[in-house]
């Protein structure tokens, strides 16, 4: 899994189909840090909910309420008929499933990714999580409008084949930023991808995700660290704002690829 609201989508969205345990979504969720601690994003939403206002002084890093009211919240949130569980992925020129205007919209945007919870068109419950230090993942919680699905996800096929094509051209991109050079440095491109993609390996799937759905986020996460590696390694680095230009226009649609198949697969748990 790339991000925790992934894992939370999926594994949450397994659980309330009857295909995994409560204990299911915990354990996979400490798979990304050992303590979980929840908390409201502002005083509105704390008195709702009862959880403690995170940007109070008197919370403490890694202060907040059990990660089990975690559970209670998604279960009421999408109780109402045609509630479910959505991930956004938001980026700069991609703000896909963000209400508008909200903190919810501005926290999902500052970390780049959050959940939605209940009924497109209704008043529902917004999930961002930020790291509280190293050890603690807070997941903050924002009362906010769901938009209705204008855009419906990628359909799984074309997702699958978009993101073989994009294997395809993410190592052309690598190719082209002068980064292929196996004999360069202490570790060259194919241990620095493979490092990355040691970090996924820990997370597992829920047995309700499509096969091919699985195979579509293994993929995403292949070119994500083929692409990581490109923007990270000092040959690739820019040396003018015409340079930058032209590096950004040739990764960002592949990432834009990337974000969209994740979605599609993430939203595939029946």
């Amino acid at each position: 899994m790339s991000t925790p609201s992934a894992t939370l989508t999926v594994w949450a969205s397994s659980w309330l189909a009857g295909g995994s345990a409560p204990d299911d979504v915990l354990d996979a969720l400490r798979v990304w840090a050992p303590r979980q601690t929840v908390a409201a994003g502002d005083p509105v939403t704390g008195g709702h909910t009862g959880l403690p206002w995170a940007a109070d002084d008197a919370l403490d890093a890694g202060q907040g309420a059990g990660i089990m009211v975690l559970l209670k919240l998604i279960r009421e949130s999408v109780a109402a008929p045609g509630g479910r569980v959505r991930l956004v992925l938001p980026v700069p020129g991609d703000v896909r499933g963000l209400p508008a205007g909200t903190e919810f919209a501005t926290a999902a945007m500052e970390v780049g990714e959050g959940l939605l919870l209940g009924a497109p068109g209704s008043t529902g419950t917004g999930l961002v999580p930020f790291w509280s230090d190293d050890d603690t993942l807070q997941w903050t919680v924002y009362s906010t409008p769901v938009p209705p699905l204008t855009e419906p996800d990628m359909p799984l096929g074309e997702a699958e084949y978009t993101m073989r094509q994009a294997v395809r051209d993410a190592a052309d991109a690598l190719q082209r930023l002068h980064t292929t050079r196996m004999d360069s440095g202490p570790a060259g491109p194919r241990e620095l991808i493979e490092a990355e993609l040691a970090s996924h390996s820990k997370h597992r799937y829920p047995d309700a995700l499509p096969l091919r759905a699985r195979r579509i986020l293994d993929t995403a996460d292949q070119v994500a660290a083929i692409l990581t590696v490109a923007e990270r390694e000092p040959a690739s680095a820019p040396i003018s704002a015409s340079a930058a230009a032209a590096q950004e226009t040739l990764l960002r649609p592949l990432w834009n690829a990337i974000r969209a198949a994740r979605l599609a697969a993430v939203h595939a748990v029946p």
